[in-house]
């Protein structure tokens, strides 16, 4: 008795063990038969035919924004800088004073410049004086021919010296205009080049500065895809470092080709955006022809393990077909890459199947 006590619990433990795997083994549910559902008749169903549909394809082809309107600000005169009013990301407008050059030496150069007039003056006058006496001589035949010549002479280089007097001021007076660099366009200082004290020698820029409001996108396309591009077209333009993708309009198609990249540079307008800047990276959408899709509902799909199978009409019968699918290219449609071809109908999905 004290045996059969102690037996008792192992096998207990055994028994309870042996349902639990019946249990897990499906023993004690109602089996589903081997074999496929039965499949609707053909006149209980509505039939979907696989769509086809022309899908456009782009080359993505790397871009910068630039501005149109944009330029450099140097001195056209040797100087050194006595001011600079404006710092990068300044907004200016046209006629706008930015630069002051050093003009002392300017200015002693135009008070000389017209004492040196005035000096001239003075002399033309008694030589205008002198050769009105020696034509009034000359009449009376007081004075000889040559003395009336050599006064006309005189007369004639004064006149001729106060000319290139009068030259040499207006220069000076030119090259004081120069002292004060103004804004050519209005925009955005992008950099300055100096600081004040520095010497300003013409040629060498001092500012940068381009119009915001002209940014446009410019990119090298490869030749087989930039010949079959127009002006006026519409095209796409990523900017990864905004995470933005706006439109643009084909402005300028440049008609010759880069030999070294076999490429023609294509430049794009936009609309105003003021997160855009010169020199950020951008990805030109560019048109590259077309491919044919097949699409198909997800409602006639059913989904067995990794398997993907629709119910394809064949002579008045269903006849079960595995598919490989592309992407979603909306809503519950799919692409399809392979296992059904066009025209072909597709059937409902099996209520079985589709529950499994």
């Amino acid at each position: 008795m004290i045996r059969m006590r102690r037996l008792l619990p192992p096998l207990l433990a055994l028994v309870f063990l042996i349902l639990i795997v019946a249990w897990m083994a499906g023993t004690f549910s109602d089996r589903i038969e081997p074999g496929l559902a039965p499949v609707p008749t053909l006149a209980e169903t509505d039939a979907v035919a696989v769509r086809v549909v022309e899908q456009p394809l782009f080359e993505s082809v790397p871009a910068s924004v630039g501005a149109k309107e944009a330029t450099v600000v140097s001195s056209r005169i040797l100087a050194r800088i006595t001011a600079i009013h404006v710092r990068s990301g300044d907004q200016v407008e046209p006629g706008q004073l930015l630069i002051e050059l050093e003009q002392s030496e300017l200015l002693s150069r135009e008070s000389q410049a017209k004492e040196q007039i005035r000096a001239v003056d003075a002399r033309l006058q008694e030589a205008e004086q002198s050769l009105k006496r020696a034509r009034e001589l000359t009449e009376r035949g007081l004075l000889a021919r040559a003395d009336l010549d050599r006064a006309r002479s005189n007369f004639e280089a004064l006149v001729a010296e106060k000319a290139q007097a009068e030259k040499a001021l207006e220069e000076v007076r030119t090259a004081v205009t120069y002292t004060r660099i103004t804004s050519p366009i209005s925009g955005r200082v992008v950099d300055r080049f100096a600081e004040p004290g520095d010497t300003a020698t013409p040629g060498n820029k001092l500012l940068s500065i381009y119009n915001p409001l002209t940014l446009r996108i410019e990119a090298q396309v490869r030749e087989t895809l930039a010949l079959s591009m127009a002006p006026g077209e519409q095209l796409g333009v990523e900017i990864p470092s905004l995470d933005a993708e706006i439109q643009a309009l084909l402005e300028e198609l440049v008609p010759a080709a880069d030999p070294a990249s076999r490429s023609f540079q294509v430049k794009a307008q936009i609309d105003y955006d003021s997160r855009l800047l010169p020199g950020m990276y951008a990805r030109l959408r560019v048109p590259a022809g077309s491919r044919t899709q097949l699409l198909i509902p997800a409602t006639r799909l059913a989904r067995v393990g990794q398997l993907n199978l629709v119910w394809v009409e064949v002579d008045g019968h269903a006849e079960r077909r595995l598919v490989r699918l592309g992407r979603e290219v909306e809503p519950g449609t799919y692409e399809v890459l392979a296992g059904v071809e066009e025209g072909e109908r597709l059937l409902p999905v099996p209520v079985v199947e589709a529950g499994r």
